[in-house]
C-alpha cells in the first residue's frame, strides 16, 4: 500500500515502468526551486533522484521506522510486503546521496531487524504520469486542468483551475484534495483562506478564482513556494496569493475558511493552532481516513462537525465552533 500525507505523494515503486500514476501517487520531494524558475529545466538535464529502500523482518519495527520516516518530513511512503514476509518501505527525503545516508544511519542505528540500500531514479521515468494527466471535474461547474493539457471550449458557467504540481502535492485527483473542494463549493469561499500544507496551492488558489479576497498558504516544502506562486499566477491571483515555510504558531490573523490537508497526526499536532486561527470561521480537514478520525475530532473539540464528503475511503470534513 501507499501511504500519504497531505494526500498524495509520488509514488516510489517499480520506478522504471511508464506506466499510468497520478501525480497524487508521486512523491513530494524538495529541491532548490529558488534557484531554478518553474518550468524551466527539463526532466533530462536534472540530477537522479536519490530513493531509499528499507527491508525489515520485523512488522511492528517497520511500523516504528515508517512513523520515524513521517516525522522527518517525508511526503510518501510506498509499503509492501515481500513474499519471504519483510516489509519494504521506499521513498525519498529529496536530497544528495550523502545526506540521504547520514540520515538513514542515524534512523537506523537501534534497528537491528531492518537493513536499507539507497536507488538512483532518472526523473525523466518518474514524471511519465504526466502523459496520462487528464483534467478532473470536481462539480459540474467547476475543473482542474494539469497545466500542461490541451484546454478544451468551456461553458460560460464553468471555471477552470490551471495547476502544475511541480515537486509538491495536489494536482487535484487524490480524494483528499476532490474532498475539499467539494466541500468549498458547499461552503461558499469567503474572504480570506488558510491553506495549511498547501503543496501546489490548489485549494488557495481555487478559493480565490472563486472569488476569495486573499488567500495565504504555509507548507514545510521549500518547493510549494515557488510551485504555488506560479501556479496563482498561471490562474490571474498572483497579487492574492501570499505563501510561506512560516509555522503556524507565527500566523496571528483569523480566517473564513482554514484548509487542513495533512494526516491524522499532524491534525492533532495542530490542533490548538488550527482552533485559534479558524476563529469564527470553517476548517476543512481531508488527510483522514473515513470512520476512522473521532480521535481528531476529539483533538478539535469543541468544533463539531457541519458536513462531510467520503471519497474512496477518505473523508473531507467541515467543522465550526
Amino acid at each position: 500500500m501507499l501511504r500519504v500525507r497531505q494526500g498524495s505523494a509520488r509514488n516510489f515503486a517499480a520506478s522504471t515502468e511508464a506506466r499510468a500514476m497520478s501525480p497524487d501517487e508521486m512523491s513530494n520531494t524538495s529541491m532548490a526551486t529558488d534557484e531554478i524558475p518553474v518550468g524551466e529545466i527539463s526532466a533530462h538535464d536534472a540530477p537522479p533522484l536519490i530513493v531509499f529502500v528499507i527491508h525489515s523482518s520485523d512488522e511492528f519495527e517497520a511500523s516504528l521506522i515508517s512513523d520515524l520516516l513521517w516525522s522527518h518530513g517525508i511526503q510518501g511512503i510506498e509499503e509492501s510486503e515481500l513474499p519471504d514476509g519483510r516489509i519494504l518501505l521506499r521513498s525519498s527525503f529529496g536530497l544528495a546521496r550523502e545526506e540521504t545516508e547520514c540520515i538513514l544511519r542515524d534512523l537506523l542505528s537501534e534497528h537491528s531487524a531492518s537493513t536499507w540500500r539507497i536507488d538512483e531514479v532518472e526523473t525523466s521515468v518518474i514524471d511519465t504520469w504526466k502523459q496520462f494527466a487528464r483534467p478532473i471535474r470536481i462539480t459540474p461547474e467547476l475543473v482542474v486542468t494539469p497545466a500542461w493539457c490541451p484546454v478544451d471550449e468551456r461553458t460560460d458557467s464553468e471555471t477552470r483551475i490551471r495547476i502544475d504540481p511541480g515537486n509538491t502535492f495536489g494536482l487535484g485527483d487524490h480524494p483528499t484534495t476532490r474532498g475539499s473542494l467539494l466541500l468549498l463549493s458547499r461552503l461558499g469561499v469567503g474572504k480570506s483562506i488558510l491553506d495549511v500544507g498547501c503543496g501546489s496551492g490548489i485549494l488557495g488558489i481555487t478559493a480565490l478564482v472563486l472569488g476569495a479576497n486573499h488567500a495565504r498558504g504555509v507548507d514545510i516544502n521549500p518547493a510549494s513556494v515557488p510551485v504555488s506562486q506560479h501556479n496563482a499566477r498561471l490562474n490571474g491571483v498572483e497579487s492574492k496569493w501570499h505563501v510561506s515555510l512560516e509555522t503556524l504558531d507565527s500566523v496571528d490573523e483569523g480566517f473564513d475558511i482554514v484548509f487542513a490537508n495533512i494526516l491524522a497526526p499532524t491534525l492533532i499536532e495542530l490542533s490548538a493552532n488550527l482552533r485559534r486561527l479558524t476563529h469564527t470561521g470553517t476548517l476543512v480537514i481531508s488527510g483522514v481516513l473515513a470512520g476512522h478520525f473521532d480521535h481528531v475530532l476529539s483533538a478539535l473539540s469543541p468544533m463539531h462537525v457541519v458536513d462531510r464528503v467520503e471519497i474512496e475511503g477518505w473523508a473531507a470534513v467541515a467543522l465550526r465552533i
